[in-house]
């Protein structure tokens, strides 16, 4: 069985450890847990491998099962892990958790677990197994004691949550979004260890590490139909002591949110915080604040686990997460396919979310504000290793897997290039060897980028460089961040080629709505309205539309008649993930002597610029790093001296040069050559063809000799 990820054949040891997938052989083991039928070894499952989605087919208890299973991606951040020492909070020691290693697909089931209809099975690795075999337990709800326990948040504490919420004047808990299709939110949570659940897992970091990536892998699919993303944020374990008192369950609420608001925010910025422990609260199993997520002061829940199991661990997270969002307990009339749902008051394992949820989910959850903010790439865990086709600190190159490792003649699979090459990667590397010095690496895009050349000493191309901001171009636009922004041109990219910028009007009264439609930017919770003054730099109005242009998913057109001109334009509002296609690009003009700047029209002297054409001796452009990019026949760096063109920064230019600008201005003598010869060509043709035309006419008025000399013989 193999497992599609971005580097083909990483995470080997992960396909060994948590999935049935690898020749499966299933044990039923049932210490405590309800068995149907006898315990069964079975064969290796059927599979089937396309687009990084892994389908196995396989048996257990008499039924065929066919699960679809993809790695879920950016679960987990570079995560920081706390961990409490005498000295106090200090960053954690290495822990051996496989934390890239999480899965989600269907048969409805999250990893670890598996539901098909009203059924729920836990799966784990059997523990020293070499065959990789698993073992299956079905949980059953009415064969267990989770139905003694339930939800610590009660409809009086609800009631009295709500109170506070109304004294809190906040526009964090306010959105004019009224969209009713559903869009991608994300929901950054950090969880915090308490010192009883360290020694519950005998002060094995890794195991309590591992026991809170499985805990949030499961709770997170449980949103994942809600289009709600969680994001591991962080951890933070106490290895010495609690640090807070623990009472009742309301009280260490109290306390938890009390404690986490003086440091952990700081330290660890989160929308919602958990924190896990192991303490009896009575028929509690946890408590939360009620539509308290985004609110630092609130935004918060403490879980209480003993010896139930994963499923049982992220079903009751999933039901506090619902009430930090708003979700309230389920009624009689609420459904959701299966006997009992995730917001039910009494404890029975549910991964479905019922009809009541999703509404007040819709109506309150999405409305918090820090959903919209979506988590930057760069927070992304990646685990160094080799043959996961990245070139990573310690490797000379990575080929990927053994597939791809025996045709490359570069690479090696230890991650080490061939003997007796150059390089194995790279814009600056043919053939295994580096490019020659003045080769291509990177073309010029468009009339405000600039080329770069190989230096024939390494495999890499020079950094991008692009001519710099606020330099004229094309249409009477300015170049910025690499292109040439034109109002024309923008209006032509989303209308089609016959559109152009619409009357300044159109400008005036749409941007200065504030709406989706108008507006110079949007804050988390609402539009900016556009001044007068910087109505031209709010979003891109266009006139003389021939055709309705097939737009992205979730991007409205908007067309509106102001004063005999017509105003064409587009939306975007919050929750949307796509580019925003419609607003007014940096470097826009807006005036005889503006510029627009992140919304605002402002003086074009305000964009620095410390370059200028007569530091390049006018023979070249200045580039973003403000450095002379010098024509062809010129050399850097201020274009003085005789040499091949370039900057210092481009690499050095070949003999004949290549860029775009040089072989327009090359091909302009040449054009006034063919066209003065062509001239003279046409003044030829003209003197030939009226030449022989004069003297035929001429030729034409005198009378042949030969017939006048017969006339005048005489008779015999």
């Amino acid at each position: 069985m193999t497992v599609i990820f971005d580097g083909v054949g990483e995470f080997l040891v992960c396909m060994k450890v948590t999935l049935l997938l690898v020749w499966l052989k299933v044990f039923l083991f049932l210490p405590g847990w309800p068995q149907l039928g006898h315990a069964q070894r079975l064969g290796p499952p059927e599979w089937h491998e396309a687009s990084r989605l892994v389908l196995l087919q396989t048996a257990f208890w008499g039924q065929r099962h066919v699960v679809h299973i993809k790695v879920k991606k950016n679960f987990c951040p570079k995560l920081p892990s706390v961990h409490l020492r005498r000295q106090g909070c200090s960053p954690g020691r290495p822990t051996f958790v496989q934390d890239d290693c999480y899965y989600s697909g269907y048969v409805e089931g999250t990893q670890r677990m598996l539901q098909t209809n009203d059924i729920v099975y836990e799966i784990e690795p059997k523990r020293f197994s070499t065959a990789f075999e698993h073992l299956i337990y079905k949980l059953d709800n009415e064969e267990t004691n989770f139905s003694y326990f339930q939800c610590g948040l009660t409809d009086e504490k609800i009631a009295g949550q709500l109170k506070i919420q109304e004294s809190i004047n906040s526009t964090l808990m306010q959105s004019d979004y009224t969209g009713w299709w559903t869009h991608h939110y994300f929901l950054e949570v950090a969880v915090v260890i308490d010192y009883s659940r360290y020694l519950h897992h005998d002060g094995n970091l890794s195991m309590v590490q591992k026991e809170a990536y499985l805990i949030l892998n499961g709770v997170s699919d449980m949103f994942k139909p809600m289009d709600l993303e969680l994001r591991f944020k962080g951890m933070e374990v106490w290895t010495k002591r609690s640090l807070i008192t623990i009472e009742n369950h309301l009280v260490t609420l109290k306390n938890f949110c009390k404690w986490k608001r003086r440091g952990l925010q700081n330290r660890l910025p989160h929308d919602i915080a958990h924190f896990f422990l192991k303490k009896k609260f009575g028929k509690a199993f946890g408590l939360a604040y009620d539509t308290q997520a985004c609110i630092i002061r609130f935004s918060c829940s403490i879980e209480t686990f003993h010896d139930e199991g994963i499923p049982f661990y992220s079903y009751i997270v999933a039901h506090d997460v619902g009430h930090n969002l708003g979700i309230h307990h389920d009624t009689k009339t609420c459904q959701c396919g299966a006997p009992r749902c995730v917001m039910f008051t009494k404890v029975e394992v549910s991964t479905k979310f019922s009809n009541c949820s999703y509404a007040d989910y819709w109506n309150i959850g999405r409305r918090r504000s820090c959903l919209y903010n979506t988590p930057k790439p760069q927070t992304v865990i990646r685990v160094p290793r080799c043959g996961n086709s990245v070139v990573e600190p310690g490797e000379e190159c990575d080929c990927g897997s053994l597939e791809t490792c025996n045709t490359d003649p570069c690479c090696q699979l230890n991650c080490t290039m061939t003997a007796g090459v150059n390089c194995a990667f790279g814009l600056c590397c043919h053939n295994c060897m580096f490019s020659q010095s003045g080769t291509l690496c990177r073309q010029v895009a468009n009339e405000c980028d600039l080329p770069e050349w190989c230096n024939g000493t390494t495999n890499q191309c020079p950094d991008d460089v692009y001519v710099q901001n606020g330099a004229s171009c094309t249409g009477g636009g300015y170049c910025y961040g690499r292109r040439c922004n034109q109002r024309d041109e923008h209006c032509r990219q989303i209308f089609g080629k016959e559109a152009k910028d619409a009357d300044m009007n159109c400008y005036r009264a749409i941007n200065t709505r504030g709406d989706r439609f108008g507006n110079c930017g949007i804050t988390e919770t609402s539009y900016i309205r556009c001044s007068m003054a910087d109505s031209l730099c709010g979003r891109i109005q266009c006139e003389n539309v021939k055709e309705i242009p097939v737009m992205s998913d979730h991007i409205t057109l908007h067309w509106t008649k102001f004063e005999n001109n017509t105003c064409w334009g587009t939306d975007y509002h919050l929750g949307i993930r796509i580019a925003d296609i419609g607003a007014v690009n940096d470097g826009t003009k807006c005036g005889p002597e503006n510029i627009c700047i992140r919304r605002r029209c402002v003086s074009y002297s305000t964009v620095p610029r410390n370059c200028s054409p007569q530091l390049c001796s006018l023979r070249g452009v200045c580039n973003n790093r403000q450095h002379c990019h010098c024509n062809y026949g010129w050399g850097p760096p201020v274009c003085q001296e005789k040499g091949r063109g370039g900057s210092v920064d481009s690499g050095p230019a070949p003999e004949r040069q290549t860029e775009e600008r040089g072989n327009k201005r090359n091909l302009l003598p040449y054009l006034l050559i063919f066209l003065l010869f062509l001239i003279i060509c046409l003044l030829l043709l003209l003197w030939l063809f009226t030449r022989p035309k004069k003297k035929d006419e001429k030729e034409q008025a005198v009378p042949p000799k030969s017939e006048k000399t017969t006339q005048n013989l005489p008779k015999n």
